[in-house]
């Protein structure tokens, strides 16, 4: 090969060498192209996919605007439906109206009592709103079930076994009083001194039927202005017929309930009136239903006989102070958690002569309270008889340390 063949081979290969990385670069721009389109597409469905959001939004807000800027719906009360599907409606401001009713109503919701909004200006019934009831009255439902069970209960076998018979029966098995052919109970009042378990056997009752458990206490029906109370004691009824299966207790039944006299005080009259709505109330609910109620008072030499009679409070229970054998019991389950030492049951009952089930419950707390103060976890006799003079203010000669409990 001449030497001019091979410098031009040289050139060559020199040219084809530059070309490459020309090629080289190209590629790599390529690639940075590539990859920022693809970035360029991502971003543009984000764009699109913001942009269909902020169309929903302004579509959402402008009618939330056109909402607000609608004239207001006055409030009424369906009196009458007509047979041409006209309704009879009383304003909200007293008088009664024959107006139309649109087309997107459910005829079916048309019942007379039905609470509508109808049209400023052609009062025409644009809607059915569902009924009103006083927030106070969703306060008395007990959200969750009492924990409460019968054996947390101490000497009121008897009581247990009466109410178990009027209410949980009624409500767990009604095919038996269907196959005997007797009307259940409708109610149970249970009557005795403070302490002694009334409310204790409501909420056991209400446990062990799982019924929605609506306690009310009888001066919450008492109200400031004319009809409240009455109004109240509607809708708490009412409540109950929705939530069925439901236990209706009426602790401290006579702050309503008291015998009626001839006051002319106003107080005394709205009392009255709310009793009489009870007494409507307890008489209208099917005694076969759902729903059963619970009365419990200290006072029932006071009470109105209306409310006494049977087909009212079919049951009326005594809940009497606990006898010798009730207190061991209640002893027993009120220290069923405690580390006891030497402890005599019987010995603490005799000297619980008169004491309530609350009563023994305190005496229990403080015998844990007095372990505690000297850093104990066990529990003795001492401390249990230093509760017992503590609680019921009994001297009985105890002394620790020349100090006199009293």
């Amino acid at each position: 090969m001449s030497e001019v063949d091979y410098d031009y081979l040289l050139e060559r290969l020199k040219r084809l060498e530059e070309e490459f990385e020309r090629l080289k670069r190209i590629e790599e721009e390529y690639y940075k192209l590539k990859e920022h389109y693809r970035r360029l597409e991502d971003e543009k469905r984000f764009i699109e996919s913001e942009r269909l959001r902020y169309e929903r939004e302004i579509r959402r807000l402008r009618s939330e605007i056109e909402r607000l800027r609608s004239p207001p719906l006055l409030i009424g009360t369906i009196s009458d439906v007509l047979s041409d599907g006209r309704v009879i409606v009383k304003s909200s401001t007293g008088p009664k109206f024959l107006v139309h009713v649109s087309q997107f109503v459910n005829p079916k919701d048309l019942k007379p009592g039905a609470r509508v909004a109808m049209n400023q200006q052609t009062l025409a019934v644009v809607s059915v709103l569902p009924p009103s009831k006083d927030p106070t009255v969703y306060a008395f439902e007990v959200e969750e079930r009492p924990n409460v069970t019968y054996d947390d209960i101490g000497g009121l076998d008897r009581q247990i076994e009466e109410i178990r018979e009027a209410i949980e029966l009624p409500l767990l098995k009604p095919e038996l009083f269907e196959e005997v052919g007797i009307e259940p109970p409708k109610g149970v009042l249970l009557y005795g001194p403070p302490g002694t378990g009334k409310t204790l056997l409501a909420k056991a009752v209400a446990n062990k039927t799982k019924a929605t458990f609506i306690r009310v206490v009888g001066s919450e029906f008492v109200q400031k202005y004319i009809g409240e109370g009455a109004r109240l004691v509607r809708e708490v009824f009412e409540l109950a017929r929705e939530k069925s299966p439901s236990i209706i207790f009426i602790d401290e039944l006579d702050a309503i309930a008291a015998r009626r006299t001839s006051s002319d005080t106003s107080g005394d009259r709205e009392v009255q009136r709310t009793l009489m709505q009870l007494l409507a109330e307890m008489d209208g609910f099917d005694p076969r239903g759902d729903v059963k109620i619970i009365g419990a008072t200290n006072r029932i030499d006071i009470l109105d006989p209306a409310i006494l009679r049977p087909g009212r409070f079919d049951r009326i229970i005594e809940v009497p102070l606990p006898s010798f054998e009730g207190r061991i019991q209640i002893f027993k389950i009120h220290t069923r958690r405690m580390k006891l030492e030497n402890v005599d049951f019987n010995e603490l009952a005799r000297l619980t002569e008169g004491a309530s089930g609350a009563d023994i419950k305190a005496i229990c707390t403080e015998a844990g309270m007095f372990a505690i103060r000297e850093e104990r976890t066990v529990v003795t006799m001492d401390d249990f008889l230093r509760a017992i003079e503590k609680v019921l203010r009994k001297d009985m000669g105890y002394r620790e340390k020349g100090v006199m409990f009293v």
